[in-house]
C-alpha cells in the first residue's frame, strides 16, 4: 500500500513543523534554565555572605524603591526558600528540555525514514 504524493507531502510538512516547534521550545527552555542558574548562583553567594557575618546584625531587604529591616533568620529562610524554588524550576526545565530534545530527534528520524523509504515505493 503506497501513499499518494499529496498525503506524503502533508505528513512531511506536519513532521517538519513538529521538529521546528520542538527546536524553538528547546532553545527557550535552555535560555530559561541559564537565567535560573544565574539567579540561583547569586542567591547562593548572598547566603554565603550572610552566613559569614557573626552575631545579630541588621539586614535590609529591598522592597520596591525602599529597604526594610528584616531579622537575620527571616532573611536566611527567605533566601533558602527562593533557592529551593529555583532549583525545582531548573529541574523541571531540564526534564522539559530532555522531552523536547527527544521529540525533535524523533521527528528528525521520521523525516529520514520517509526519505529513505520514499524511493523504494516508486520502484
Amino acid at each position: 500500500m503506497s501513499l499518494s504524493d499529496d498525503t506524503l507531502r502533508k505528513i512531511l510538512v506536519q513532521i517538519q513543523q513538529t521538529a521546528l516547534q520542538s527546536q524553538r521550545a528547546l532553545s527557550v527552555s535552555t535560555q530559561q534554565t541559564a537565567a535560573k542558574e544565574r539567579e540561583r548562583r547569586i542567591l547562593q553567594l548572598t547566603i554565603d555572605e550572610i552566613g559569614q557575618i557573626e552575631g545579630e546584625v541588621n539586614l535590609y531587604k529591598g522592597v520596591g524603591k525602599m529597604f526594610m529591616m528584616v531579622p537575620r533568620k527571616t532573611m536566611e529562610q527567605e533566601l533558602k526558600n527562593q533557592e529551593k524554588e529555583l532549583t525545582d524550576d531548573i529541574t523541571s526545565l531540564n526534564k522539559k528540555s530532555k522531552y523536547l530534545e527527544k521529540q525533535f530527534n524523533d521527528a528528525q528520524s521520521q523525516i529520514r525514514d520517509i526519505f529513505h523509504h520514499a524511493p523504494k515505493q516508486n520502484q
